[in-house]
């Protein structure tokens, strides 16, 4: 090995390798009394100096299970050294070569469960990594500096893809589509592109602007947007296949799964999609929601009780502080080291003043306007065939939880698309998700693709973006080197 390489590796890891002298350490995170006030993401930015020291705790091992444990393989091993010897347009680079959203991701994704959770210095008991704070920083900065460059294809091709669903998944394939040449249009519901993203996730986890300026990228870039378009309603699924090459179906999953109890009609119990997409609109977008401003699906002065444990429902609990409830408290079945819901959005809510009532179910609920939930104790007991130990209940043990506001967070599943359309011949599975090959994401139609939630069921967003990206590529094997066409 040359002296100038030698030299160059050996400065290289004086900036790495620092988890034993440097400890782990998080952005600035807003006193909890502030941030229950408004809708602001709770973290701040971490200073240069900052983001290169913690990047610089990393200890480039041979193996990096943070990567093997991405769903998109980012190459966080990388773009964490490049941080940390203050080369950021090249770790953002680097951080955008494997995905779409890295803003995003660094914000949302459950990294305690993903990356950071499978850090091997974590697993030593050093304190892993703080690999999202890191990721939104790069990005962040990226965009502050004018690197983030907008998508100008070298050459435009004739074939034309209709994406159905402006989620996550959808938006990914339309971004990697459209520098490829292709012509993209993308078909939404709503008055507003970027699915949950836009109005399921609260704004103290993703601020709106740092959705919208990536929608805005995509149609600069030549992506068209039609919203408010209803499939099945607006224009029909024949339509759409006919007008274009090739069809995702990328519609996620909005179906709520509901509870069978004595009095689950009772006005006050809502949906939890419902909840947040009226907070969502009227706090960050400053839009005129009716049922928002009846008092419906607001918590103000309420006594709040959101049953469920997953991400959703600690949306749901932290919006209703925000919002002014008088009390919130979230019944959940299982205790809090089986919950499905991020431990540092359970830590955030604590903090926030939500109270949680593990090993509680919902048996009923009291009032013709709801005044309370009828609660079941449980406890676990044997695993079941996944390994979970089986809630039961204590019977004798029931007691009344008083309640203004009752918000059902017990997840989603997908719509009948195949009857809701009017398609015959798109085959789904048992669970009622559309049958895709897991790599190419083709279904039983010809030319016709399905990613994220609606393929796989609720999941999260980082592996919608993945599924979108593969669809994409499997898209462009399929048109192959046709010809391109002079652009408009």
């Amino acid at each position: 090995m040359g002296a100038a390489v030698q030299e160059g590796c050996a400065l290289a890891n004086q900036k790495m390798l620092k988890f034993t002298t440097v400890q782990r350490d998080m952005p600035d995170k807003r006193a909890p009394d502030l941030r229950r006030q408004d809708f602001a993401e709770i973290y701040g930015e971490f200073a240069t100096e900052k983001a290169g020291e913690q990047a610089g705790r990393c200890s480039q091992c041979g193996v990096p299970y943070c990567q093997s444990h991405c769903p998109l393989h980012n190459n966080i091993p990388d773009w964490l050294r490049l941080t940390a010897e203050g080369r950021l347009k090249e770790a953002y680079e680097i951080s955008q070569l494997t995905n779409t959203f890295p803003e995003i991701c660094g914000r949302i994704c459950p990294q305690d469960r993903l990356c950071e959770g499978n850090c091997v210095i974590e697993k030593s008991g050093h304190g892993t990594v703080t690999i999202g704070a890191v990721e939104k920083y790069i990005t962040d900065t990226a965009f502050e500096n004018g690197w983030v460059e907008p998508i100008r294809p070298s050459q435009e091709r004739p074939e034309s893809v209709g994406i159905i669903g402006a989620g996550p998944g959808g938006l990914a394939c339309a971004d990697m589509l459209r520098r490829e040449g292709v012509q993209v249009t993308v078909y939404d519901r709503y008055d507003r592109a970027g699915g949950l993203m836009t109005y399921g996730i609260p704004g103290f986890k993703l601020e709106k602007d740092v959705v919208m300026k990536r929608i805005d990228q995509l149609e600069d870039g030549g992506v068209t947007f039609r919203l408010n378009c209803n499939v099945g309603d607006d224009i029909t699924f024949e339509e759409i296949r006919n007008t274009h090459d090739a069809v995702l179906i990328a519609t996620g999953v909005y179906k709520t799964r509901d509870l069978q109890a004595p009095g689950v009609g009772a006005k006050g119990i809502v949906r939890a999609i419902d909840f947040l997409t009226a907070s969502n609109r009227a706090a960050n977008f400053g839009d005129s929601v009716p049922e928002f401003e009846s008092g419906e699906l607001n918590a103000e002065g309420k006594r709040v009780v959101v049953i469920g444990g997953g991400d959703t429902a600690m949306d749901c609990v932290r919006t209703a502080i925000r919002q002014g409830a008088k009390s919130v408290k979230c019944l959940y079945r299982r205790d809090r080291d089986n919950m499905p819901g991020s431990q540092r959005e359970v830590a955030n809510a604590e903090e926030e003043g939500v109270e949680f009532v593990w090993l509680s179910a919902p048996k009923g609920f009291t009032g013709e306007t709801v005044e309370g939930v009828m609660v079941s104790k449980m406890r676990l007991g044997q695993p079941d065939a996944t390994g979970r130990q089986v809630p039961e209940i204590i019977e004798g043990a029931e007691y009344v939880e008083e309640a203004d506001l009752v918000i059902k967070a017990l997840g989603f599943e997908p719509e009948d698309l195949p009857k809701l359309w009017g398609v015959e011949g798109l085959e789904v599975t048992r669970w009622g998700t559309v049958l895709a090959d897991f790599h190419t994401h083709e279904t039983s139609l010809p030319g016709v693709y399905a990613c994220g939630d609606i393929q796989r069921g609720a999941s999260l967003v980082v592996w919608a973006i993945r599924d979108g990206r593969e669809a994409a590529q499997a898209m462009m094997a399929q048109f192959g080197s046709t010809a391109a066409v002079a652009a408009e």
